[in-house]
């Protein structure tokens, strides 16, 4: 297989995100099926390869530029034009056109149907966001009731919700990176997650949301949004609440109430599995093969078949109308 080159704009603090630690743990599972290494191309960092100087080197097509950067992605594509790459998209909705040679990699099944709507000609394929280890109830007493991260929660939910129930139970409320949420999950209740007006101000759509998966997996009882992947796992009523309904008075009810179900709702071991690094590697195995095999097929044939352009809907769309008025008018 070819050799994967990673490509991050940096993995220092300043870079600290879920999207940036989700590409670092898909980059170790690559690498127990081929070659793979990290490329930074915003931030020169010690004993990591540097985009700048790696294009200095000779064109090789033995190797694979993997790009997940939302924001970055035209710059991005534009300056590797001509080289094999991967697009690994977590978020959709950027409003950007990829070229249907480039092979697309979601981490949800929200991302890959808006993609292929959007570029059906492209080999699309689905590899989900990886929940490590650490993530698992420890069964232990939970001295938090409810857990509030600052990042990403809406309005409502810090000014609203969070005021209404720190008289009445044990609220603690994180703002800034926390190093091992996983030891904060077995001490929590309750995790509460509202991304959708976020997102909805970021104009791009929720990528795949794994701290609620994460808290679940955790034994945590989540009342959450949701929008975007969200959708993807999460079923209000059956493994964890929705979040925002109607009032703060009924969000509050059913969290209290929640306090003292005795059977939580939540995601089990078993539901869990698909998201694990046992069961994700040989599905990220296949679509290696797959995708190693596409490109050695588009390096000896020309592409064919047309891709959704602006232009090109504008004209089918013409054609289809004509043909729908031409029919109209002879009776048929």
């Amino acid at each position: 297989m070819r050799h994967l080159y990673f490509l991050v704009p940096g993995t220092g603090k300043r870079y600290h995100c879920g999207g940036l630690f989700a590409e670092l743990k898909t980059l170790k599972l690559a690498q127990q099926i081929c070659s793979a290494e990290v490329v930074t191309y915003h931030q020169r960092e010690a004993d990591t390869l540097f985009l700048d100087d790696l294009l200095q080197r000779p064109h090789r097509d033995d190797s694979i530029f993997v790009v997940s950067w939302g924001f970055h992605l035209p710059r991005l594509v534009k300056r590797l034009r001509g080289y094999p790459v991967v697009y690994h998209a977590h978020s959709s909705g950027y409003g950007f056109n990829l070229p249907g040679d480039m092979p697309i990699i979601t981490v949800s099944r929200n991302s890959m149907g808006y993609w292929g709507q959007k570029r059906p000609s492209g080999l699309t394929f689905y590899l989900p966001n990886q929940i490590s280890p650490e993530f698992t109830n420890r069964q232990q007493p939970r001295d938090i009731d409810v857990l509030v991260q600052v990042r990403k929660s809406s309005d409502y939910l810090l000014n609203q919700l969070v005021p209404a129930l720190e008289s009445r139970c044990t609220v603690v409320t994180l703002d800034g990176f926390v190093e091992d949420l996983s030891v904060l999950f077995n001490r929590s209740k309750i995790f509460l997650y509202d991304s959708a007006e976020y997102w909805a101000l970021s104009r791009v759509s929720e990528g795949f949301g794994l701290p609620p998966m994460e808290a679940m997996a955790c034994g945590c009882q989540v009342f959450t949004s949701v929008n975007g992947a969200l959708a993807d796992y999460l079923d209000p009523g059956f493994n964890c609440y929705q979040i925002g309904v109607y009032s703060t008075a009924y969000d509050c009810d059913r969290i209290l109430t929640a306090l003292t179900t005795p059977t939580p709702l939540g995601m089990i071991p078993v539901d869990l599995a698909p998201y694990r690094a046992d069961a994700l590697r040989p599905r990220l195995e296949v679509i290696l093969s797959e995708i190693n095999h596409f490109f050695d097929h588009r390096a000896k044939h020309p592409k064919d078949i047309a891709d959704f352009t602006i232009p090109r809907l504008a004209q089918l769309w013409m054609r289809h109308t004509t043909a729908k008025i031409r029919k109209k008018l002879s009776g048929k």
